[in-house]
């Protein structure tokens, strides 16, 4: 089974999407708590322990549904940006993810009070109805990784098919994608894969979907008509990391219309004070720790300017001579 316990907050447990998980899940036996918070994270549970010991707990996301960005999060920085909060924690295991060092346990959290979230969207889009405005899902979790068992991606096409001034983006490494092909594309949702070259996903992305498999999804759902979004991040240098990207970049190239590729972003590997620790205990043999990192601009650990600045315009002109175009192409998180 994939989780060892399930608990539901008791005002959720007749939601629709409650139910649609239990049953995906094959109806478990479960926990009912009054909140989610009164469980999760109050005692420390080590991050590799999602190895062996995984809970989930399905619950109603309260306080705030959706955050504004921070710079230079997504394409097209001239206009707001938000991201929405509708799951903690995720079921891959990325030796740099972030989520290691944000919260005190691997467990993962579904906050199924979509029609709330779906509202707050509703209204920010009136708040800002003379411009554009994006809405990005998977800052806490992966997009797609569950969404077989948590069923609410429909609910958000049939949303944005009716938010012309809005754009939803999906970031994900999964393919999971059956319930997406059967949907009909919009030209507002963009589907972003994260993708790295097949030697660090081996090294990197643990329980991951290989790097070929998410090819494949990329293209497929790109030929169906979907938009596209590809997120080049993190880039981990290696002694021959431009062969690798070469070779990934051509892959991509071979395989998807450029036409439905949106953007691409690319974005250097960088850790808060606390996660760094995290990727040092739990990883200390990871070829990570091979290069030499430096505090950095915004007090996170990062490779130095110059180094950074290189990368990623190598990248970038390996980009540009595969015939991807230079105006999709922008840098996650700089300065």
């Amino acid at each position: 089974m994939l989780f060892e316990k399930v608990f539901v907050e008791k005002q959720v447990k007749e939601n629709l999407y409650t139910l649609k998980i239990l049953e995906a899940l094959k109806n478990p036996e479960t926990i009912l708590i009054d909140k989610i918070e009164n469980i999760f994270e109050k005692v420390k549970k080590p991050y590799l322990q999602k190895r062996t010991n995984l809970n989930l707990f399905i619950g109603r996301k309260e306080g705030q549904l959706i955050k504004e960005a921070p710079n230079a999060y997504g394409f097209s920085s001239e206009f707001p940006h938000y991201y929405f909060i509708h799951s903690y924690n995720c079921i891959y295991e990325c030796q740099y993810c972030y989520l290691q060092g944000y919260f005190n346990s691997p467990d993962i959290v579904l906050f199924v009070n979509h029609e709330e979230i779906q509202e707050e969207m509703k209204r920010l889009c009136e708040v800002h109805a003379n411009t554009k405005v994006w809405f990005h899902a998977g800052e806490f979790s992966d997009s797609f990784a569950l969404a077989n068992i948590t069923q609410e991606v429909p609910s958000y096409f049939e949303l944005f098919k009716n938010l012309p001034n809005a754009f939803l983006e999906f970031r994900t490494k999964s393919v999971n994608i059956k319930q997406i092909e059967n949907l009909e594309p919009l030209e507002n949702v963009v589907i972003s894969f994260s993708l790295s070259p097949q030697e660090q996903t081996k090294k990197y992305d643990l329980q991951t979907p290989t790097f070929d498999s998410r090819i494949k999804a990329v293209s497929n759902l790109a030929k169906k008509g979907f938009k596209i979004g590809l997120h080049f991040d993190p880039i981990i240098f290696e002694e021959n990391f431009d062969k690798q990207y070469e070779e990934m970049i051509s892959k991509i190239a071979e395989n998807v219309p450029e036409s439905q590729i949106v953007y691409i972003s690319l974005g250097v590997v960088r850790f808060t004070k606390d996660v760094y620790f995290e990727v040092q205990k739990n990883y200390p043999e990871s070829e990570i720790h091979a290069s030499e990192f430096i505090k950095s601009f915004d007090n996170k650990t990062r490779y130095n300017k110059p180094q950074r600045l290189w990368m990623l315009n190598k990248i970038k002109q390996l980009c540009i001579r595969h015939n991807l175009s230079e105006e999709k192409i922008y840098f996650c998180m700089e300065e």
